[in-house]
């Protein structure tokens, strides 16, 4: 006989985790499936740098001792100038923080199986029905999650989703003690998490050193493969081969050493999702994908989407008669867009305008950001058009014509034609009326 379930859903990870949580809280009959072996759950290459925000544990019961620590600052670098902003964050023993949710999933009643890799969707004619796994075998349900990541075997096959290369970024990050994290002519990186634009550390991406305590630190860099990248890279450089560089240049990090089996690893995409939901399927976490564009935050994001895909499917189930029909699935695309990841598409943008800067743009946005008022980042971060135009000047013109014509093509040249547009000496934007009213100017 068909194993049935009500939800299944295809991979661990926090956001698969999460939404089993939620789901199994309200009594459904939740199976979730993880490729890894319990003997090896979590691995510790598990493909995030933990970094997070007290707001996400507390809105998601997640407990302190997943915490190696909290910070109290954000620092942004460039090759020659630092900027330094108050925002409490949480660095999270990524593999403890994993555990968690898996097990307090299977306390709220959700069953778990490990060494169980999913492989396609079982299909009735185009509409999803269950899921292949360990092989052959064969597991239904009524509502199907994938929160494989990019591997996405079921979104991908269903059509939901297409992961561009040219738009995966990589990371590698080690865990090291012996960091010197106040040292002279630096920013005190003691109870932070810094984030470096530096094209010569990681071309077209960022590095990032978060403080996890005493003298230790994660250090790190990731960059997007992408045409910039290919610009810039040193020939034969190797992701490991620029965190190598990193510590043999920077002086904060000659005397460090890496602490024995804290390596981590991973991949993300940074684009727009093509689908994220239909019939009885809706896709989370990095697979639709959800992570941060900007800053590449993606556990905080992920956790949302999954509560958003299990709001919609206690909806569609709990109705008078159950309905998991496109329309209906379609209410998590709105939770999405409107609580998950809004603004998407100017974020993405500012992404790609970020890494496209010279290394010397890069001082002056440092500088820039020294002299506005505290909301600007935020702001920008958001994705508001008239908060990232106060960050450019009359000398960018150029290289906004550049980025305009690369990106005319995805109907991303607004920015070099319409940003700039009615511009003084003030290098604040003369906004139009429908940029006022969506992102109003605070002085």
């Amino acid at each position: 006989m068909n194993e049935q379930f009500d939800v299944v859903i295809a991979g661990a990870g926090p956001a698969g985790a999460q939404c089993a949580r939620d789901l199994a809280a309200r009594d459904y009959d939740v199976l979730l499936l993880e490729a890894e072996e319990e003997a090896d759950f979590p691995r510790q290459s598990n493909k995030s740098t933990g970094g997070s925000f007290p707001s996400m544990l507390s809105a998601f019961g997640i407990p302190d001792d997943v915490v190696m620590r909290y910070t109290d600052e954000v620092v942004l670098e460039s090759p020659n100038e630092y900027f330094v902003r108050s925002q409490p964050g949480a660095v999270l023993e990524f593999a403890q923080f994993k555990q968690f949710l898996v097990d307090d999933a299977e306390r709220k009643g959700a069953e778990l199986r490990f060494d169980a890799r999913v492989s396609k969707p079982i299909t009735d004619g185009e509409t999803p029905v269950g899921v292949r796994y360990d092989g052959d075998r064969e597991v239904y349900g009524e509502v199907i999650v994938d929160a494989t990541g990019p591997a996405a075997p079921l979104a991908k096959k269903l059509g939901v989703v297409e992961l561009k290369r040219g738009r995966q970024a990589i990371g590698i990050e080690h865990e090291f003690e012996g960091v010197n994290l106040d040292a002279d002519g630096w920013a005190d990186l003691r109870d932070t998490m810094m984030l470096r634009l530096d094209h010569d550390l990681a071309p077209g991406g960022y590095s990032w050193i978060f403080h996890t305590g005493a003298d230790t630190a994660k250090v790190g860099v990731c960059y997007i493969q992408n045409e910039r990248h290919n610009e810039r890279v040193k020939e034969g450089m190797t992701i490991d081969g620029y965190l190598d560089y990193w510590l043999d240049t920077d002086p904060r990090l000659q005397d460090a050493s890496r602490i024995e089996g804290k390596t981590h690893r991973g991949s993300a995409h940074i684009q727009k999702p093509d689908g994220l939901s239909r019939e009885n399927f809706v896709a989370i976490g990095d697979t639709v994908p959800t992570v941060d564009p900007v800053w590449g935050e993606g556990i905080h994001k992920g956790m949302k989407s999954a509560r958003a895909a299990a709001k919609t499917i206690d909806h569609c189930l709990t109705l008078a008669e159950p309905d998991t029909s496109a329309e209906e699935m379609a209410i998590y695309d709105d939770l999405w867009h409107s609580e998950v990841a809004p603004g998407m598409d100017s974020r993405l943008l500012m992404t790609e305008l970020l890494y496209f800067a010279p290394n010397d743009r890069y001082d002056t946005l440092m500088q820039d950001l020294n002299r506005l008022d505290n909301n600007t980042l935020r702001e920008a971060n958001d994705g508001s058009k008239l908060a990232m135009a106060k960050l450019l000047h009359p000398g960018d013109l150029p290289m906004l014509a550049q980025f305009g014509r690369s990106r005319l093509a995805d109907g991303a040249f607004w920015l070099a034609t319409g940003v700039m547009k009615n511009r003084g000496e003030n290098p604040v934007l003369q906004a139009g009326e429908d940029v006022k009213s969506a992102a109003p100017r605070r002085n």
